[in-house]
């Protein structure tokens, strides 16, 4: 699900010759392979985009302003991609959803780089999202009442992974629980969604969750993308993008806005690059077949 100070930056200095009148043009819709059954996307550096396939765990690499793309990571038994992110050091982190672990790879070329097991007890186990700040790369998990830390030390060094539990203010309940991740720009602050309950939180290093009051408002979302004080989150039924203004102390919130689209079809996550923001089409009421189209749909702040 997410936003990165790189893709931003790169963003902005990409976008600066168009505003002094270029005529190239980012296409509205940008299409994945057919059957590619997409969910998760990474934007950055400049108008790159990842994006990983649930089943397969296949990731396309391409470019926002011809919409062309390339396999990057090739299928492989036994993974899967649900949501995904990246960092400055050129490396993709990637939820493995039901294999229960998290993956990364050389965004440059699609190897492997890492490989970590994050099976809490008896399965089910369901690694749903990502987000990399700048010391850690943290994982939720939307059936155990966890949180993976995979710590990035000196010279991004990765560490071995440690699951916190989640406390305080958030209980997990049937159904899907933890989905969407985020964090502020420090990274010392991580704001997560709960599905099934439309809640939203913030949780420290410790793992400590605290409700944001929406004042009576849920958002039962699944990507989030958060952008200082400005909170994103994809949601269906129908579907839109909702938007909420969070107080300086991220205590609060309020649904202020929302973005929708006729090309929208189950979104489930989004990224931004500039003024625009991307959302991923999972089609989940869509029966999957191999030439079933998928692709990515343009949106404006």
């Amino acid at each position: 699900m997410r936003r990165t100070l790189l893709a931003a930056l790169f963003g902005l200095a990409l976008l600066m010759p168009f505003a002094a009148g270029a005529t190239s043009r980012f296409p509205e819709r940008i299409d994945l392979p057919n059957g590619f059954r997409p969910e998760g996307i990474a934007i950055g550096p400049g108008d790159t985009f990842y994006v990983g396939s649930i089943p397969t765990g296949a990731v396309v690499r391409g470019h926002l302003r011809t919409g062309e793309s390339s396999i990057l990571v090739p299928a492989q038994a036994g993974r899967a991609a649900i949501g995904i992110d990246n960092d400055h050091r050129g490396r993709l982190f990637v939820a493995g959803g039901p294999t229960g672990h998290g993956f990364v790879y050389d965004a440059r070329t699609g190897a492997n780089i890492a490989d970590y097991d994050f099976t809490v007890g008896d399965p089910p186990t369901f690694v749903n999202d990502v987000i990399v700040t700048r010391r850690a790369a943290w994982f939720t998990d939307s059936v155990n009442q966890v949180l993976y830390r995979v710590r990035i030390g000196r010279h991004g060094r990765l560490g071995p992974a440690r699951t916190v539990p989640l406390i305080g203010d958030i209980q997990y309940q049937a159904g899907f629980n933890v989905n969407g991740i985020d964090a502020t720009r420090d990274g010392r602050t991580l704001v997560i969604v709960q599905s099934n309950t439309g809640k939203l939180f913030t949780v420290n290093r410790r793992g400590r969750a605290d409700e944001i009051e929406l004042g009576g408002a849920t958002v039962a979302g699944d990507g989030l993308l958060l952008e200082g004080r400005k909170l994103y989150a994809v949601v269906r039924n129908p579907d839109r993008i909702l938007v909420l203004r969070l107080s300086r102390d991220l205590e609060s919130g309020r649904i202020v806005d929302e973005i929708t689209h006729p090309d929208l079809d189950d979104p489930t996550t989004i990224d931004e690059f500039g003024h625009r923001l991307y959302a991923v089409n999972g089609r989940f009421s869509t029966p999957p077949q191999p030439d079933t189209p998928y692709w990515l749909t343009k949106l404006h702040k």
